[in-house]
């Protein structure tokens, strides 16, 4: 919502403020077209010509996140200490149990409890592959803890591909700009001997090009990038959080601890709070205990 009322307020600060001081949207309205044709297409084009198809897909399904904002919400993070503690719990009292939670998670009660979580692909596999190593006595917390690190911020890196895509275009869009500048020049000139008043407005139309390629680099593809790379690095403290309690599990902490230390090291806007987990906690140990 606030991006929506972001772009709001750019539109209506720029043009209000050029109307206001006696700009005249003529201009603007008769060359637009033309300018966006020839920037948007050459910025589209350099796009796809500088990166893969893979990555372009990436980002116009990203580009979601600009109005959606983060996948993960509060109350995620609390279902996530949920289910992990069930997980923790299981694998110290039965590991035998605990394989076919693990080996299809699309088919445990478990994973079923929480929807949305079972079907990220990428959180059930960090889950699932962490225990079955545990479970295959690949259990030194610090080996564990290593890999752990390497795998997320190799999937962090992946998840950023757009961002660092869309700000690509942006540190080219001023330059494209300046591109259709100088075609609206050499058309003026190939007019010279128009009067002033046409040359004027041809001169006036040619640099909307310019304006457009500044305009729309640090009005919105820049700052759409940026928005981009902030929902994603949010989104990692989800698989962050995924990493301390089973890193604490492997130091054959309490399941209560385990689920404790992932709780503290969320961030604060996002983080439950104790006597909710506990509440949570609580009910899950009756539901298995009836």
């Amino acid at each position: 919502m606030i991006a929506i009322v972001g772009i709001i307020v750019i539109f209506v600060m720029v043009f209000g403020g050029y109307v206001s001081a006696g700009g005249k949207m003529d201009i603007i309205m008769h060359s637009l077209p033309h300018e966006m044709i020839i920037i948007g297409g050459a910025a589209a084009g350099a796009f796809m010509l500088g990166h893969d198809f893979a990555t372009v897909k990436m980002t116009m399904k990203d580009l979601g996140k600009v109005v959606k904002g983060p996948k993960w919400k509060a109350a995620d993070y609390r279902d996530l200490l949920a289910l992990l503690f069930d997980l923790v719990r299981i694998a110290r009292s039965n590991p035998v149990g605990l394989e076919e939670h693990v080996e299809n998670p699309h088919g445990s009660s478990i994973f079923g409890r929480y929807p949305k979580i079972q079907h990220d692909h990428e959180a059930v596999d960090l889950i699932c592959d962490t225990l079955r190593a545990a479970s295959m006595n690949y259990d030194d917390p610090h080996q564990v803890e290593e890999v752990l690190d390497k795998r997320m911020e190799e999937a962090h890196h992946h998840a950023l591909h757009s961002s660092h895509a869309l700000q690509s275009v942006a540190d080219a869009m001023p330059a494209i700009g300046i591109v259709a500048a100088v075609l609206g020049v050499i058309k003026t000139m190939a007019s010279i001997d128009q009067p002033p008043s046409i040359l004027g407005g041809m001169i006036g139309g040619a640099l909307v090009g310019t304006f457009l390629g500044v305009f729309m680099a640090y009005g919105f593809i820049g700052p759409m990038a940026s928005r981009i790379k902030a929902v994603v690095d949010e989104d990692a403290y989800f698989f962050q959080l995924i990493r301390e309690v089973l890193v604490a599990n492997l130091h054959r902490h309490p399941p209560n601890i385990c689920i404790e230390v992932g709780r503290q090291n969320t961030p604060h806007h996002v983080r439950p709070s104790f006597a909710e987990v506990e509440e949570v906690l609580r009910g899950l140990k009756q539901e298995n205990a009836a």
